[in-house]
């Protein structure tokens, strides 16, 4: 209950009275999905970007600095008076008591020591022991076991042809789970489990749950976390070729094996953040294309730019709509100066329609040229390893499925999920025919 009230129910309080009283970064965060989800045509909150935008390059919120400006988003990324994570308490009355709640969470991933919330020299540790596997080389080589993968449930989707269904649960979520989980080693049998820990411990990212659902997050993250003590200790018994079986015997440069808690979130981190952003891409791309079927016929005609259009999908509707740092340092940033302990929130789908770096920025256009300028895989030290990955499986997902199902037509129904920070569908119907 003291972590609850600490970390959501004195913010879930704040933010409401915030949003009554006009704060622009109170009514953002109420604009956003919460507790409910949204429905399909819920828009981002582009004309709160923009008044953000037009109090300068860092405006000071009822909560913390918040910029939606692309320069600046990347330069807090970038920086190294700026750490991972935000810790409201640092400093204050309050942060013993955050320290002292903080001792029974489980492993999650803003909690250390995830690679989302340590800094160097642990963050390159980790870092360098995954970072091989997903290389421009590495993702390379699974090209064609996605393309099959692909084309193996657009198959199965064939059965349904004419009739309803739920991308989402069929095709966008099932393509990047099984990518992962045959990198990690997990068991074909367990990978619908692994999607189930995935979306029951997805607003674990936000703030202000409601009781209830913070205590079905809490569940989540200990069942999955039981599950991975469970997966790696099987591994150990009988290691392969995989990454997780890699991690479980790797050293770093001073001959250091990770220990079980690090192997934990390391191994946690990757298999959620393998899949998570990718089923939100996809659909997110789905919904774009159907709804800019102009957009579709120009990836028709000239197929070489499908590459391209991931980038706009992820820069149009971004699959992570902000991440939050703290502090360290008296330092500058967008111009001013900014103490210790302070927290910026950046907005990355607000930097990611900023009209000084793309123009026309709420045009949806797969020719963009400088698409790839977008920051939702954030920026810097902190930048997604696994970005090379989701673009991949973006493009091999988004083109395979409107290959094959050219008349593919999205039906009522759709809804967004329920997370202030995760943006994409929880389900998406369709109605397939060849």
């Amino acid at each position: 209950m003291t972590r609850w009230g600490l970390s959501h129910a004195l913010p879930r309080v704040g933010i409401q009275a915030g949003a009554r009283r006009g704060d622009l970064q109170a009514r953002l965060i109420m604009s956003t999905a919460g507790d409910g989800g949204a429905p399909e045509d819920a828009e981002l909150p582009l004309e709160l970007f923009e008044e953000i935008r037009s109090k300068g390059a860092l405006h000071k919120g009822a909560f913390s600095y918040v910029t939606a400006t692309h320069a600046t988003v990347k330069e807090v990324l970038g920086s190294p008076d700026v750490h991972a994570g935000v810790d409201f308490g640092a400093g204050g009355l309050l942060g013993p008591v955050q320290r002292w709640a903080d001792r029974s969470t489980p492993i999650g991933p803003l909690t250390p020591p995830s690679l989302l919330a340590v800094e160097p020299p642990q963050h390159t540790r980790y870092r360098k022991l995954v970072t091989r596997v997903f290389s421009v080389k590495a993702v390379r080589g699974l090209q064609e076991r996605t393309q099959d993968i692909a084309d193996q449930l657009l198959d199965d989707l064939a059965a349904d042809a004419g009739d309803t269904v739920d991308l989402v649960d069929r095709y966008c979520a099932l393509l990047p789970v099984t990518v992962i989980a045959e990198i990690l080693g997990v068991p074909h049998e367990d990978r619908l489990k692994v999607l189930e820990f995935g979306e029951g411990a997805a607003p674990s990212l936000d703030i202000g749950l409601p009781l209830g659902r913070f205590r079905s997050v809490e569940r989540s993250l200990r069942s999955f976390e039981r599950w991975l003590d469970d997966h790696i200790a099987a591994v150990r018994r009988n290691p392969g070729d995989d990454l997780l079986s890699q991690l479980v015997l790797a050293q770093d440069d001073d001959g250091v094996q990770l220990d079980d808690v690090e192997l934990k979130a390391t191994a946690g981190l990757v298999l959620a953040a393998g899949f998570e952003t990718t089923v939100n891409l996809l659909g997110n791309g789905i919904a774009l294309l159907q709804r800019h079927p102009e957009q579709l016929a120009v990836l028709r005609e000239q197929p070489d730019l499908w590459s391209r259009a991931v980038d706009e999908v992820l820069r149009y509707d971004p699959p992570v709509l902000l991440t939050g740092r703290t502090v360290v340092a008296e330092t500058v940033l967008g111009g001013r100066e900014v103490s210790p302990g302070s927290v910026v929130t950046t907005l990355l789908a607000g930097a990611n329609r900023d009209p000084e770096v793309f123009a026309d920025p709420d045009r949806f256009d797969v020719t963009r040229e400088n698409a790839d300028q977008h920051v939702s895989f954030s920026s810097g030290r902190h930048y997604c390893l696994g970005a090379a990955l989701a673009r991949m499986e973006g493009e091999i997902g988004l083109r395979t499925i409107f290959e094959r199902y050219p008349d593919l037509t999205l039906v009522p129904g759709a809804r967004r999920r329920a997370t202030r920070i995760l943006r994409g569908y929880a389900t998406l119907p369709a109605r397939l025919s060849h």
